[in-house]
């Protein structure tokens, strides 16, 4: 049971409120429908192409991160060549085998932090060329994905476009049609469309059953129905039993 009837609106009135909204969300939801999964689809498309374009902007920070280590240590075994030529040039003027062999010790130093300057810049240029693959790679995919986000957008523009006027003049329709409906019965109709599969919260009862779950309704719960005396829900899916389709008995 949704709410008991009020001094100030019948429930009648409510229930033909609640079937009218019914009607104008129906028409809205097939609309929805003819467009299918696009909508999502160009969703995740522009959401693929962001992480794509994340990531390539990640790879090229890193590559100038690796450019700079290469900069720098350039200029590190620069140093030492310098650092070399002097540690050569104090060893022609050395008093004994002491200093010689300190300074021999240092210019030994200075090849083995070259070795090291030019063995980290070969791995960074080897990561240099993985990454730029990489890169390569992404923007080859993204270039698809971006095509493909082309097309879809375009797909759906067109369907959107077919039936643009139709969904404003429902919407508008839909706005008027939930001004005269309380707030706390349109939010039990909104809950009840949100957990049925087929968006249908309110139905009528057709040849003694449901209209939405098509399970049987007694006679005597139908009798209550067609009374308007209190809102009645289906007690097998919970959607609202607007009234009971006599014709189609």
């Amino acid at each position: 049971m949704i709410s008991n009837a009020s001094a100030e609106t019948p429930v009648a009135s409510k229930l033909e409120a609640l079937l009218n909204l019914q009607r104008l969300d129906s028409q809205l939801d097939e609309i929805r429908r003819v467009r299918g999964d696009l909508p999502e689809e160009v969703r995740d498309l522009e959401d693929e192409i962001a992480g794509y374009e994340v990531r390539v902007g990640k790879f090229d920070e890193e590559i100038a991160t690796l450019n700079e280590q290469i900069k720098a240590r350039k200029q590190a075994a620069k140093d030492a060549e310098g650092l070399i030529r002097k540690y050569e040039d104090q060893q022609q003027n050395v008093r004994n085998n002491r200093e010689y062999e300190a300074i021999a010790k240092e210019i030994e130093l200075q090849r083995l932090e070259i070795q090291i300057s030019d063995k980290k810049i070969k791995e960074a240029q080897y990561q240099i060329e993985l990454k730029n693959t990489d890169i390569a790679g992404t923007k080859q995919r993204l270039d698809e994905r971006r095509k493909d986000l082309e097309n879809k957008k375009a797909e759906l523009d067109t369907i959107v476009g077919e039936s643009d006027a139709e969904e404003k003049t429902l919407l508008q329709e839909r706005e008027k049609a939930t001004a005269p409906i309380e707030e706390r019965l349109l939010t039990a109709y909104t809950r009840i469309r949100g957990n049925v599969r087929n968006g249908l919260a309110v139905v009528m009862v057709k040849r003694d059953a449901c209209g939405g779950c098509f399970n049987t309704v007694p006679p005597q719960r139908q009798a209550d129905i067609i009374s308007h005396k209190k809102i009645i829900v289906c007690e097998h899916c919970g959607r609202v039993l607007a009234d009971v389709d006599v014709k189609a008995a």
